[in-house]
């Protein structure tokens, strides 16, 4: 996947004109990459049309216009975008009620590590998790966790001569088993990679 440049970045101008069609296409393409683990779990799998409308939000919000305004949010964004042998996700832990969110999310401790994907003839992929810092503390984890899915070469052929990619999550508070992901999502997951 290419990443962010800020030649590819609209300024604040033109994305204040051009925000509405752009956002309105950006939640139709999170559509296809987003996957409910029952539900209380989402992930929603990042690309550099994802994360190039957060930097574009960023610096609407914080009306960032010097250079290295704009490099920071770059070099914050840029590597969570996959790199042709990974996936990256945002995962949401999500629960309306904020007695049972407060009671789930002590319960939910490393659940992040905990939620796999495999290609179908493969060991299930467990995320490296959080690599920008730590998300939890002692008595429960975060909402949100950014999780990189590191695939082998020999998975990637199996994906793309049509194996089964399935999905879970296996924790002992939290267990949900996908036997086959939605083809809209393995289809677009299969476009991040070499």
């Amino acid at each position: 996947m290419p990443a962010i440049t800020r030649e590819s970045l609209m300024t604040l101008e033109a994305y204040a004109r051009e925000r509405k069609q752009f956002r309105t296409g950006v939640i139709a393409h999170k559509r296809t990459r987003t996957l409910h683990l029952g539900d209380h779990v989402t992930l929603l799998f990042e690309d550099e049309l994802t994360m190039r409308y957060q930097v574009q939000e960023m610096l609407r919000i914080e009306r960032i216009f010097e250079e290295s305004g704009i490099q920071e949010e770059l070099d914050t964004y840029n590597p969570l975008i996959p790199d042709g042998s990974n996936w990256k996700a945002t995962l949401l832990i999500e629960y309306e009620d904020l007695v049972e969110r407060a009671r789930m999310l002590g319960r939910l401790m490393n659940v992040e590590t905990r939620i796999w994907m495999q290609v179908a003839g493969h060991a299930r992929v467990f995320p490296i998790a959080d690599e920008d810092l730590e998300r939890q503390n002692e008595t429960k984890t975060s909402t949100v966790h950014f999780l990189r899915y590191e695939l082998t070469p020999q998975m990637i052929a199996d994906l793309r001569a049509g194996a089964v990619l399935s999905s879970g999550v296996d924790h002992p508070a939290y267990q949900v088993e996908l036997a086959a992901v939605p083809d809209t999502l393995r289809q677009s997951l299969l476009a991040d990679l070499k």
